[in-house]
C-alpha cells in the first residue's frame, strides 16, 4: 500500500471539527518532524500549521493549501479504519487533501526545486472558516506566496480525472438560520398561542419564492432549508421553532438582493404571526475565482501528461472558503476524481485512494516545473 494511503487511513479515524482539531494537528506535526529536514521551517496558528520548504536559489514563493477538518456526521462506511470519534467524519475528503499534502512535502524535502514551497494545513473549512482569519496571521504576512493553489476531491469523476476551469469554479455561500418565537400553550387552546410551527412552515414555503421570482432566470442561486426544529410534545403547541439552511449564489450582487429579500420575508412572518424573529447567517464564504492565466497554464500541463486526463468542467454551487485565499493570491483550485457512488458529505463517502498517489505526481511535476522555470 502506498505510504500516504495509510497515513490517510490514520487521519480517517480521527476526524475533528473546526477549530478542535488537536490530534490531527499533533498527528501532522509528528509526521513533518519526523521528516528531519534542515529545509523546513514549521509555524503553528490555533489548530493549523504553516510549513516552508526553502529552495535552492528562491525568487518567489509557491503555496499549496490543505484542509484539515471534519463534519459532524455518523460514519456508515463500514471500513476497519471508520472514525473512532463517534458522530464525526472525514466526509468531505480532508483526510484525502492531508495525506497528498504530506506527499508533496516530502516529495520536496528529499528532492528541492530552486523557489520556496509554502504548505499550509488549514483548519475549520467546513465552518466557521479559517481561511480568512488564516489570511491576517503575522505567519502568512512573513511567508505570504506569490501564487497559491489547492485541490477538492470529486466522487463523480473518475480517478485519474482533473477537473478545472478559468474564472468562477465555486459560488459564494452563506449559512442561514432563522429563529421564532411565539406564545407556547395546550393544543386544545390554539386561539390562546402563536404557533411557531406554522410560522416556520409558511416562511419555507415563501423562501423557495426568492430564487424563483427575485433572482434572473439566467443568474444562479439556491436557498435549502436542512433542518427544522421546534416544539417539545405533540400535544404542545410550540413556543420557538428554527431554521437552519444555506445560502449560495454565483455572483456576489446577487447574495446581497437574496439576503434583502429573505430580511423581508421574515419580517413579513414578524408581523403576520405576532411573533418574534431574528436572522443569522453565520459563516459567509467568498467565491472561488480561479486566476485566468494560471488556470490555463495548468490546464496546458494536464493536458499534456499521460498519467491524467484532463476535464473542462463547469461552476458548481459548492462552497469553500479557499476562494479568500484566491482573492488576496493569484492561483487556483481543482477537483480531482476520485470514483465514489456517494458523494460529498454522505455517511457513506469512501474515495478510491489510487487517488492519493496519481495527485502526488501530478502536482510535484507541476510545481517542479513552476519552481524551476527560468
Amino acid at each position: 500500500m502506498n505510504p500516504f494511503a495509510e497515513i490517510r487511513r490514520d487521519l480517517h479515524q480521527i476526524p475533528e471539527l473546526g477549530f478542535k482539531e488537536f490530534k490531527t494537528q499533533q498527528y501532522l506535526l509528528n509526521y513533518i518532524t519526523s521528516l528531519g529536514s534542515e529545509r523546513v521551517e514549521i509555524e503553528t496558528w490555533r489548530t493549523g500549521i504553516f510549513v516552508k520548504v526553502k529552495g535552492r536559489n528562491p525568487r518567489k514563493t509557491i503555496g499549496y493549501r490543505a484542509d484539515i477538518d471534519g463534519l459532524p456526521i455518523k460514519e456508515e462506511t463500514g471500513l476497519p479504519f471508520a472514525s473512532t470519534h463517534e458522530g464525526n467524519m472525514h466526509a468531505c475528503g480532508h483526510d484525502f487533501h492531508m495525506s497528498i499534502g504530506l506527499g508533496l512535502l516530502t516529495r520536496f524535502c528529499e528532492n528541492p526545486i530552486d523557489d520556496d514551497l509554502l504548505f499550509i494545513f488549514q483548519p475549520a473549512e467546513e465552518g466557521p472558516g479559517g481561511a480568512e482569519p488564516m489570511l491576517k496571521s503575522d505567519t502568512m504576512f512573513k511567508w505570504k506566496p506569490d501564487m497559491i493553489l489547492a485541490l477538492h476531491i470529486a466522487p463523480e469523476y473518475p480517478v485519474g480525472t482533473i477537473a478545472v476551469k478559468e474564472g468562477l469554479l465555486f459560488a459564494n455561500t452563506s449559512e442561514l438560520f432563522i429563529d421564532l418565537k411565539g406564545k407556547g400553550g395546550h393544543a386544545a387552546y390554539p386561539h390562546e398561542t402563536r404557533d411557531m410551527v406554522i410560522a416556520a412552515c409558511s416562511l419555507v414555503g415563501q423562501l423557495q419564492t426568492v430564487v424563483s421570482r427575485n433572482v434572473n432566470p439566467l443568474d444562479s442561486a439556491v436557498i435549502t432549508v436542512g433542518k427544522i426544529t421546534g416544539g417539545t410534545v405533540q400535544n404542545v403547541i410550540a413556543e420557538t421553532a428554527r431554521l437552519e439552511g444555506t445560502i449560495r449564489t454565483l455572483n456576489p450582487e446577487t447574495m446581497v438582493k437574496v439576503k434583502s429579500r429573505i430580511k423581508a420575508l421574515v419580517e413579513g412572518v414578524r408581523v403576520g404571526y405576532e411573533c418574534l424573529a431574528e436572522i443569522d447567517y453565520g459563516a459567509m464564504y467568498h467565491q472561488v475565482y480561479n486566476d485566468e492565466r494560471l488556470t490555463k497554464e495548468f490546464m496546458e500541463f494536464t493536458e499534456a501528461s499521460a498519467d491524467v486526463r484532463l476535464h473542462r468542467c463547469t461552476e458548481a454551487m459548492t462552497g469553500e472558503d479557499f476562494g479568500y485565499m484566491l482573492k488576496e493570491i493569484p492561483g487556483f483550485m481543482f477537483w480531482l476524481g476520485v470514483s465514489s457512488p456517494f458523494g460529498l458529505h454522505h455517511a457513506k463517502l469512501n474515495p478510491d485512494e489510487k487517488a492519493i498517489e496519481i495527485a502526488i505526481n501530478h502536482i510535484a511535476d507541476y510545481l517542479m516545473y513552476k519552481g524551476n522555470e527560468a
